[in-house]
This record gives C-alpha cells, structure tokens and sequence, in this order.
C-alpha cells in the first residue's frame, strides 16, 4: 500500500487538534463537494481524498493507529496479537514457530535487529522511517539557526546549518517510528525546500540581484545603495554605464553548507530606468542633446 499523508491531505499539522481537524475538513468539503461540482472530476477526486483522510483523523483511536503503523495502520490490531503471541512464546521458549513470526514482522517492517547482541528473544524489528518538508526562506537559510520540528506530536529541535540548499536531505538518526520488540527506532530524513526569494536568485552559491539606475546617475556616474543579504553596500557607478552591466562582489554571495567563512558572489546587473512624464523643459533639453550628438 503507498503511504497517503492525510495530515497533509487535509492542510494540518500533526499535533492538529481535533476541533482544528473538524473545522478543516468542513470548509474542504464545502469547496469540493461534488453537488457543487457536479462535472469537475479532479474537485470530485479531491473529496473523496479529504474525506478518506477525515475518517481517520477524526476518529481518536484510528488516529493513534495511523500515527504508530503509517500506512500500515488498518493492520496495527493483527500486528499487536502476533507480538503478543511472540512475547508469550519467548517466555515459555516455545521457539519452534519463531520464524513465522519473524516473517510476519518483517512483511510489515523489513529489517530486523539485534539489540545488543543479545539471544533471539531480544531480536528486535527497526522502527519506520519517517519523511517530512520543512520549508526555510532563503535569508533563514544563509545563517546557522535553531528550529522545532513536531514530528507526530514530539517536538525535535534541529540546528539547521547555513548554506542548506533547497531540496536537500538530512537524515537524523533515531528520530523515526519507535522499534518493536526491543528493535531500533527508525530515521528522519527532512528534506528542505527553500522558496524563491523577492529579491535575490540563488544559483549554486552565487546570488542575483537586479538593481534599479537612474538615466542620470548611468551617464554622469555616481553612487549606488545596493541590497546584500547581511545589509546594503554603497557602490561607486562609472559614468556611462550601460544597461545590464554586471558588476561581481566576491565573497558576498551565499554562505558554503558547513563553511560559513566561506561565501559564493553576489553578481549584480544594473537595469537603467528611462525616465517618464518628463516636462517640456526637460524634452526641449534631451533635444538639444540629440542635436549636439
């Protein structure tokens, strides 16, 4: 069975409570329902989808199932009679049906450990891997910071290691479903996404950044306040700029992952502003320069 998040299905988190889970799915439902959008076969899919997933989070004991097993949840009941039937035969050293038993735990969990080096009856079966987004805006992302993750209710604080890039993954061990019979607990793996940003274009460890010149300033040359990510600089303009001229500031890009003493470039390209509702003065003199030109 593939895993459907249904906390995200609905647009909750995990730790929602169940008033906030109730309210959700009823302005879902209102939005997607097919009386109201009788030929819209994606809104009609979208129903049952928000539905499916609000007879699982609303029901507390489905829940607590769901939250423990994944997508294993409707098997939960079966997997907990077998692991009682196992524990009772270890304590009386009926060992003859062990493998059964094993091969049931592994269909459902795959691996299986050894604690310790301990006998069969310590052998234990590994936690499941747990997978989530966290969603870290680009100036956050240049500096090494602190966050809480909740993770199926538990709160995990994180150091979160300037340069990350987006899309990348990093796996915290241990910080995944609880192991059964004494196995290990499984892994987190937080995969980052970084939204573009309203002013700067991250490429590798470079940054973008467009920046605004007056006509003015581009012909006689002059000073220009451009943004960084750690503050503005004031930039000397040439006189005669021209229209997409780049200009490189070493060092002053993005932070390299685990390097913060290192940066990429900030690349900067001026774009020269042609000014409007000029005066008949002002047209008279632009003339006079054509002329002379």
């Amino acid at each position: 069975m593939d895993y459907i998040d249904y906390y995200k299905t609905l647009g909750v988190e995990k730790n929602a409570s169940q008033n906030e889970i109730k309210k959700t799915f009823r302005k879902l439902a209102r939005k997607y329902h097919p009386d109201l959008n009788p030929n819209d076969n994606t809104a009609n899919q979208k129903f049952q989808e928000i539905n499916e997933a609000n007879q699982v989070l609303s029901d507390p004991e489905k829940r607590k199932k769901y939250d423990e097993y994944g997508e294993n949840w409707k098997r939960a009941d079966e997997f907990e009679a077998h692991r009682q039937q196992q524990q009772q035969q270890y304590q009386y050293q009926q060992t003859e049906n062990g493998s059964d038993f094993s091969d049931f735990f592994e269909s459902i969990f795959g691996r299986k450990t050894n604690v310790g080096g301990r006998n069969r009856g310590s052998t234990g079966y590994r936690g499941q891997d747990y997978n989530v987004e966290l969603t870290v805006p680009l100036r956050e992302a240049a500096r090494t910071h602190k966050q809480i993750l909740a993770v199926n209710g538990k709160n995990i604080r994180i150091t979160v290691p300037a340069g990350i890039a987006n899309g990348q993954v990093i796996k915290l061990n241990g910080h995944g479903g609880v192991g059964m019979s004494g196995g290990l607990a499984g892994d987190l793996y937080i995969t980052f996404v970084i939204p573009e940003d309203d002013l700067f274009k991250r490429v590798g460890n470079d940054l973008y950044i467009t920046v605004s010149l007056n006509l003015y300033t581009a012909i006689l040359g002059g000073e220009q306040t451009v943004d960084m990510l750690d503050g503005k600089v004031k930039l000397k303009i040439k006189p005669e700029t021209q229209n997409a001229t780049k200009v490189r500031l070493k060092g002053k890009g993005f932070p390299v992952y685990k390097k913060e003493e290192q940066a990429g470039d900030l690349i900067i390209t001026y774009s020269i502003d042609i000014p409007t509702k000029l005066t008949e003065r002002q047209k008279e003199l632009f003339m006079e320069l054509q002329n002379l030109h």
